[in-house]
């Protein structure tokens, strides 16, 4: 997988790149590699069953990108392992992180991250990864409009991902609207 490889990033941007527990995280390796072949620092931040379900790679995507792989919060006090975020990527974002995050429940790293994120006004771009049945809970429109209200570029829908059918996960068009996104701010 390339993981050999170890990157210096000086004065380039950073991306904290935040994923769930869907499907889609099996291709981390490959979209962190895509980000950094589009000039991102990358950062991986993941809840605590994405680091469970990719436990026997951790090591490796911390090589891949140069920083420690996070899924919890760090101790009072501890210093901040990674630069500061120019942006955002949060995928695949499950339908527990879509509610929490609009919701403002922190108890989980990706969440507090990002919720942090508005108040700091960082570019960030959210691509859910949720089922029809869960996509038809009233709470999870009002979570999208919330984040929406906020500044968050969500891509749910004609521009992001559908769950019905169910198609090939749009990391590539993700990543550009980062990119946009990062252009705009």
């Amino acid at each position: 997988m390339g993981w050999e490889r170890v990157w210096s990033y000086e004065g380039m941007s950073t991306l904290y790149l935040f994923a769930d527990a869907a499907e889609p995280v099996f291709d981390i390796a490959r979209v962190i590699e895509d980000a950094q072949a589009d000039g991102w620092d990358v950062c991986l931040g993941l809840t605590p069953t994405a680091a469970r379900w990719l436990a026997g790679s951790l090591d490796g995507l911390a090589v891949l990108t140069g920083h420690p792989v996070r899924w919890d919060h760090a101790l009072p006090g501890e210093p901040d392992v990674w630069p500061e975020a120019s942006a955002i990527l949060v995928a695949p974002a499950t339908f527990n992180t879509v509610n929490r995050w609009a919701l403002g429940i922190v108890d989980e790293f990706v969440v507090g991250a990002v919720a942090e994120g508005i108040g700091k006004g960082i570019p960030m771009v959210a691509l859910p990864y949720v089922s029809a049945a869960y996509a038809q809970h009233p709470q999870f429109e009002r979570s999208l409009e919330t984040l929406r209200g906020a500044g968050v570029s969500v891509l749910y829908g004609e521009d992001g991902f559908l769950p019905d059918p169910p198609a090939p996960f749009p990391w590539r068009p993700a990543l550009d609207a980062v990119r946009v996104r990062v252009a705009v701010d």
